[in-house]
This record gives C-alpha cells, sequence and structure tokens, in this order.
C-alpha cells in the first residue's frame, strides 16, 4: 500500500499510518515481532521491533537484534527529539532507532555511548527509499547483522592488542571574542561535553581570570578560602615554566558534570595578579602549546575558553590552537571587535605560530550565540544579522546556532544541599536535558554544533 505523507496530520496517524500500516509490513515485521507502547523500567517506546518472535518481551544479551521505532507530531522539530531517542539507545543497549514525524525519516544507529545518522529522508520520498530503510534495519537485515557481528566479535578480540595509543590528531580549538557577555563559556562547556558523548577524549581548559568554565564543570565546591584546592594547582602553572608543571600535574576530572566525564585545567583568579609576571616572559605565551604537545596522544580535541582581552592569556590559549570559534550574539558591539579580532590573529597569533612552527589558526566561523527565540526576529532579521558577518566583514558564520535559553543556566546553577551549606553541582546542558525536557531544544543545539566542529575537521 503507498504511503502518503499528507495523511499524517498528528502523531497518532504518524503511528498507524506510517509506522504500523507502512513501514513495519514493508521491513518484513510481523504482528508476532513488534511492540507497540512498551514499557521497560522507567523508558516508555512508541515501538520495539524484533528481529525474530520474543515471547515474553525481554530485552538480554541473547535477544535477537531490536529497533526502536519513535513517532512525533508532523509539526515537531526531530532535532528536539534525538537526545531522548539516545538515552533509549544506550540505556537498552538497542543498535537502531528510527525517528520521524511523518514529513521526515531518520534512522540512528547506536556508536559506544552515542548515536550517529546514518540515513534520511523526506516522507514523500520513502517509497523511493524503502530498499536503502530495510538495508538497515529490516527484519532480515538484522537477522544477518546479528551472525556478522558474532564472527566480528573474534575479530575485535584478534586485533584489540593491536591499537597501542591514539593516532596523533589532536585538535585544538580556541573559544574566543573581544567582546564579553556572547556566551563564551556556555559554548566551551556544552560544546565539550557533546564532543565527549561522541565518544572524544576532550581536555577542556579554561585561561580566563574569570573561572567561569572551572565553576561550570563543579570543580569550585569550597565555601571557605582554606579550603580553596585551586590555588596551587592551575592553568597559570602551565606557564611559569618550561621544564615542570606539566598538563597531567594539573589536570582535573569533571566527575558529574557530564557523563563521560572531561578533563579540565582549572583557572584561578589569581591569574590577573601573575601576569604581569609572566609578561616579563616572552615565552610564557608559548607554554601552553608546548605542553600540549606532549600530550597529543592523550586527547581528540582540546577547547580553550580564552578571556575577552588581547592579554598574555588571550596570546597564549590562540597559540596553542589549531581552529578558532567566534561566539557573537551578532549584535553591532560585538561586530565591531570583529576587525580587532582578525588584526590580533593576522599581526601576532600567526606570526608566533610561525616561530613554533605551527601553521596558521585556522577560522572556523562566528558562531551565533544567545540568539533571540522569538519568532519575528528569527523570521525577519536574523537572516540580515548573519549577512553582516559575511558581507561586511568577511568571515565565515557556522551553521549552528545556539539560542538564549533559561535551562543554559539553569543547568550550570544547580546545587545540592550538604547540611547547611548549598554546595554547586553544575550539568552540561546534555546530561541535564535527559531529565528535564524543557532543555531538550538547547541540547540538540549544541549536538548539531559537534557535529558541524567534527566535520570542519575532518574528524569521524
Amino acid at each position: 500500500m503507498p504511503f502518503n505523507p499528507e495523511l499524517c496530520r498528528n502523531e497518532s496517524e504518524v503511528e498507524s499510518k506510517l509506522i504500523v500500516q507502512y513501514l513495519l509490513p514493508q521491513l518484513g515485521y510481523t504482528p508476532d515481532t513488534w511492540h507497540q507502547e512498551v514499557a521497560l523500567g522507567s523508558i516508555r517506546l512508541d515501538f520495539l521491533a524484533f528481529a525474530a518472535q520474543v515471547i515474553p518481551l525481554v530485552l538480554d544479551a541473547n535477544s535477537p537484534l531490536s529497533v526502536v521505532m519513535e513517532a512525533k507530531h508532523p509539526k515537531q522539530n526531530l532535532n528536539n527529539h534525538v537526545l531522548r531517542l539516545r538515552h533509549y539507545l544506550t540505556s537498552l543497549n538497542v543498535r537502531y532507532g528510527l525517528l520521524t514525524n511523518g514529513k521526515e525519516i531518520r534512522i540512528y544507529e547506536k556508536f559506544q555511548t552515542d548515536v550517529r545518522l546514518v540515513f534520511q529522508c523526506s516522507g514523500k520520498d520513502i517509497e523511493t527509499k524503502i530498499d536503502a530503510i530495510a538495508g538497515f534495519i529490516a527484519r532480515e537485515s538484522l537477522r544477518d547483522r546479528q551472525v556478522i557481528d558474532k564472527l566480528d566479535i573474534q575479530v575485535f578480540e584478534d586485533n584489540l592488542n593491536l591499537e597501542n595509543k591514539r593516532v596523533d590528531s589532536m585538535k585544538t580549538i580556541a573559544i574566543y571574542h573581544h567582546k564579553g557577555g556572547v556566551g563564551k563559556t556556555t559554548v566551551a562547556i556544552n560544546l565539550a561535553a557533546a564532543l565527549s558523548k561522541k565518544g572524544k577524549k576532550v581536555l577542556l581548559i579554561d585561561i580566563d581570570a574569570q573561572a567561569n568554565t572551572t565553576f561550570a564543570t563543579g570543580l569550585i565546591k569550597f565555601q571557605f578560602e582554606e579550603d580553596d584546592d585551586l590555588k596551587d594547582r592551575n592553568v597559570s602553572h602551565l606557564l611559569e615554566k618550561t621544564d615542570f608543571n606539566f598538563i597531567p600535574d594539573i589536570v582535573r576530572k569533571s566527575k558529574f558534570f557530564n557523563n563521560p566525564e572531561v578533563d579540565i585545567i582549572p583557572s584561578h583568579i589569581t591569574l590577573i595578579s601573575k601576569q604581569n609576571n609572566l609578561v616579563q616572559y616572552g615565552a610564557s605565551r608559548n607554554r601552553l602549546a608546548k605542553k600540549l604537545e606532549k600530550v597529543k596522544n592523550e586527547y581528540d580535541i582540546v577547547i580553550i575558553d580564552t578571556p575577552p582581552s588581547l592579554d598574555l592569556y588571550a596570546q597564549a590559549a590562540l597559540t596553542a590552537a589549531d581552529y578558532l570559534i567566534i561566539p557573537s550574539d551578532l549584535k553591532p558591539f560585538s561586530n565591531q571587535g570583529l576587525p580587532s579580532v582578525q588584526s590580533f590573529i593576522k599581526q601576532e597569533i600567526n606570526e608566533n605560530k610561525e616561530g613554533l612552527g605551527k601553521p596558521p589558526i585556522i577560522i572556523m566561523g562566528v558562531l551565533p550565540s544567545k540568539i533571540s527565540t522569538n519568532a519575528q526576529y528569527l523570521k525577519y532579521t536574523y537572516a540580515k544579522h548573519k549577512s553582516v558577518i559575511t558581507d561586511r566583514y568577511n568571515m565565515p558564520i557556522m551553521d549552528s546556532m545556539i539560542s538564549e535559553r533559561t535551562a543554559l543556566s539553569a543547568c550550570v546553577n544547580r546545587t545540592i544541599s550538604v547540611g547547611d551549606m548549598e554546595i554547586p553541582d553544575p550539568k552540561s546542558i546534555l546530561d541535564f536535558a535527559i531529565n528535564e525536557p524543557s532543555a531538550n531544544q538547547a541540547a540538540a543545539e549544541f549536538e548539531f554544533l559537534a557535529m558541524e566542529v567534527l566535520t570542519k575537521m575532518e574528524m569521524k
């Protein structure tokens, strides 16, 4: 029976007309191999289909491969539901998930602790693309893949010992703008979290004396100065001497901020007083780059949250970076700072990098950040604001956009009570969204940003 997406006017019709009447039969599933409105602990699935009959319904290591199918209202943006689907697949150890609103069909595959998009088409093209869909999630395809996977396990075990250490491909990204208040820290911490969830080993460096990243990742737990354990082990110590205080000596674990956790080099307010002494030695601005070189086999990606200035710490960060992301709210004051960013890069940073034998920094783009969600603004003004970046300032602009949302401050300002004290307990927006549906859109924007960043760095 042909499928007409125009007949799917609500979520119930997406379920009945697309999934039940069209997809499941086309993919070879019989009524005894799929289940609707499945409850597994706290998880509620629209559909769960198996490669073979499973009675009673159970998911364990011996179950045949299965696929989760989630139906949404035609007016809903599927980006807002990817996090939830990822939670289903990784929690239940299900390999494939189909997400659809009738107008669009997507297939995601579980990859380590994350998911990756492996297929996408519009609802009107589903009949011409059904063979491609079947190649991933048809009942027969799942059965064949289960046999192949059993063979692959042995191959994996035979080759496990051949992988000795990480390939030398570490990429370093500075998050920088002269203008403050444009969301640099929000971008830095949540991009690091999103990349970590994509299986990357991430190091996050805070080199701003305000220490916002250090606070936002949960490293500042103390209430009194005598309990401050960051004063004697922070980013400034990496810049003091060449022959000691290396990254493994300074690094901290983010612990509860994100799962998987992110490694952090913290900052401290004492960076302000230390700068005058460091400025006397020109080598200070090169030391971060040199010390990162020593851990190039330990990390996939390094992200540096920088100060909104032209000082030593900005020089050190940008000299160490391969790429630059410039968060901006696209307003006039932010735009007016772009020429000085370009001049700083050209006249100081790239010249310094050349002296170290490093290639010029690559401007990945201006990232629209703290953007209003007002529908009228997005419809009539946002495109004009973006065009200014490319037309007047001749700078690339990123495809991603980070909106101004209350969830982004709520996740950072979480606290827990310990006795009579309120202790900071911040979360990344991606972990926060798992239990806070209102944060899904914010989390989806960082998911998209992480994918764009990986694509532009040519990393899988």
